[in-house]
């Protein structure tokens, strides 16, 4: 599901809600979540899951190319782990 298919999905269910409104909550609420990784601070939705960020060290890469030698710099990327509500309902 993207984006615009949740949106839509939230404003069939909820006739008496504005699509602008809808479009307006969810930019808010993922915004919020980037903006709480940035600051290095960790998400939790209970029941859903949690948001954190997760350090990659530098290392050496391989071009794979030319099979020449790069340095790869330190990274930070988003991780989720899925909550056991949402793992239960997957392997039902």
């Amino acid at each position: 599901m993207i984006k615009s298919e949740l949106i839509q999905k939230l404003v069939d269910e909820n006739p008496h809600l504005f699509q602008k409104d809808v479009e307006n909550i969810i930019a808010a609420f993922l915004d919020e979540i980037s903006d709480a990784l940035a600051s290095g601070n960790r998400v939790e939705l209970r029941g859903f899951g949690a948001f954190s960020i997760k350090n990659r060290p530098a290392r050496i890469g391989r071009n794979p190319r030319t099979g020449e030698k790069v340095p790869v710099g330190e990274k930070f990327v988003p991780q989720f782990k899925a909550g056991k509500d949402i793992r239960d309902r997957l392997n039902r």
